[in-house]
């Protein structure tokens, strides 16, 4: 088992307010699946799926703090993440777990900017080293919606970031949410717009992810 270094990496304390955005901008990213749905399985499996998603919906109140907007918003998307993968796998199976992870990295791929992707490209074709750290950095800061984490390496060959209790396992049925969709889709995403590698090492409810430079041939 990996011991957890100490933080030798200051990032910038992402607010809940920009952590409640990120959840609500994932959320809007989920909503492919009913299209998906649809077209694999037809138009009453996807009314089902609204349903069963719409059920454990909590609503937010417009007077709640930040904090609170923020914990609602991702239980409302652990909620759905769990009713999205597990639909899809009880009616399509792996084949179907394949199809979705590949709709959700089109669409991953979709969402960034042209322009910041062509900035990133000519920053690469100068300097590999200061464009790997770029992506490394940003990610460093905005992973920390989805859990608290310690970065413990930050350089233009490598970023670590340890996490000590992952906040998606404290959620029932998130296995598929771990395994598909933080170790499957943002791994490819990352890999195949960015050039990053990451990878990860969990050992039960903690983790350890090493992102690194794609070296392109």
């Amino acid at each position: 088992m990996w011991e957890r270094s100490p933080a030798v990496v200051d990032v910038k304390e992402m607010p809940y307010s920009e952590k409640y955005a990120k959840v609500m901008g994932a959320i809007k990213h989920d909503e492919y699946v009913p299209a998906f749905v649809e077209k694999h399985l037809g138009q009453a499996a996807s009314v089902e799926y609204r349903e069963l998603c719409e059920s454990g919906i909590e609503p937010i109140p417009e007077e709640a703090s930040p904090e609170e907007k923020y914990e609602i918003a991702y239980k409302n998307w652990m909620w759905i993440s769990r009713v999205a993968f597990g639909f899809v796998r009880e009616r399509m199976g792996d084949e179907g777990m394949e199809r979705l992870v590949d709709t959700g990295v089109d669409l991953l791929k979709r969402e960034n900017s042209e322009a910041s992707l062509y900035l990133l490209r000519m920053i690469r074709a100068i300097s590999p080293g200061l464009a790997f750290e770029m992506v490394a950095k940003k990610s460093a800061y905005e992973f920390q919606w989805l859990t608290p984490y310690s970065v413990d390496e930050l350089s233009r060959q490598r970023g670590v970031m340890s996490i000590p209790r992952c906040k998606i396992l404290d959620y029932p049925e998130s296995e598929d949410t771990c395994l598909v969709g933080c170790q499957q889709m943002y791994p490819r995403w990352l890999a195949e717009q960015l050039k990053v590698k990451l990878e990860f090492d969990r050992q039960g409810n903690s983790c350890k992810l090493t992102v690194t430079p794609l070296h392109q041939l």
